[in-house]
């Protein structure tokens, strides 16, 4: 409740969101009563109103004095990225992303899990047991998809050939980012023809192909519908934002955590941004931006 409570901006993101999907989204991310907020089908708008009220409350606090140069989000973060991008309204991303949540929840099956296999060896195992890689987060961090009883046999084998390595069930509705995925896309590509985009004011990055979208509303429209049924390519996101000589990455919103309250949680991206930094050698400051606290100390360090 700390965003909403101390920039006026974020109240009002919260409560335009309120009204595009029907329900109090300050309450379902700050209290979650009814338990929800582990259904992708509210999972997904709340991610995107949190991330958007955190940039909002920057942009406010630090004046617009800093401009990004490059916007990247991973998964549904990349509709944040075009919102920042001006390739979509809030609101539109907002219905997109609803409509986006409960198609994948609804038409969606199996789960994910998260290994420390590179992605060749990844999609060795994927292929022997029909699963898909749904996401490729680090050199040595891949996320393996399928079907539950593909996935136990697929971890049987990891620990057999690969006992080095870990996997780690991730709680989610579906193999996201995989072929079960395509039934969700065949619908969510009917409303995507339905939005107006516009053209991008700011490069952004594409998950599905890791390099920037073009500018062209009709190619993001067809990236975003790829999106869900391909890899999140985001070791080729951040290579291509480095490319870019980035010396500044804000993360907005989010937060992982099993403790209450706004300042114990940790941004979701930290730990992957600051290894990926690492690895390639690159000098950029990383600041998170996820709650009143820290995006008020992101706004003192950059202005």
């Amino acid at each position: 409740m700390d965003l909403v409570e101390q920039f006026p901006c974020a109240r009002e993101i919260f409560d335009q969101a309120s009204e595009v999907v029907g329900y109090n989204m300050a309450e379902l991310c700050f209290k979650d009563p009814k338990g929800q907020l582990d259904s992708t089908q509210f999972t997904q708008p709340a991610l995107l109103t949190h991330q958007i009220a955190c940039l909002e409350s920057f942009k406010s606090e630090s004046k617009g004095i800093v401009q990004p140069t490059v916007l990247a989000g991973h998964s549904v973060g990349e509709y944040s990225a075009l919102v920042a991008g001006g390739a979509l309204s809030f609101e539109t991303a907002l219905r997109l992303v609803k409509h986006r949540g409960e198609l994948m929840g609804k038409l969606g099956r199996g789960t994910m899990l998260a290994t420390t296999l590179d992605f060749e060896s990844a999609i060795k195992l994927a292929d022997k047991h029909y699963c898909g890689i749904g996401g490729c987060n680090l050199p040595q961090q891949t996320v393996i998809a399928g079907e539950h009883h593909d996935l136990e046999a697929l971890m049987d084998d990891l620990a057999q050939f690969y006992p080095g390595k870990r996997g780690i069930l991730l709680k989610t509705e579906g193999a996201f980012h995989t072929y079960l995925m395509v039934g969700a896309a065949q619908e969510f590509r009917k409303i995507l023809d339905g939005v107006e985009f516009r053209d991008l004011e700011t490069d952004v990055l594409s998950n599905y192909t890791g390099t920037f979208h073009e500018v062209d509303s009709a190619a993001i429209r067809s990236r975003l519908f790829f999106q869900l049924f391909n890899p999140v390519r985001w070791v080729d996101c951040m290579e291509a934002a480095m490319n870019k000589d980035v010396e500044i990455i804000v993360e907005f919103g989010g937060g992982i955590g099993k403790e209450e309250g706004p300042e114990n949680k940790k941004p979701n991206l930290g730990s992957i941004t600051r290894k990926s930094l690492k690895m390639n050698h690159h000098e950029a400051l990383y600041v998170p931006a996820i709650n009143a606290s820290s995006i008020s100390s992101a706004v003192e360090k950059l202005t």
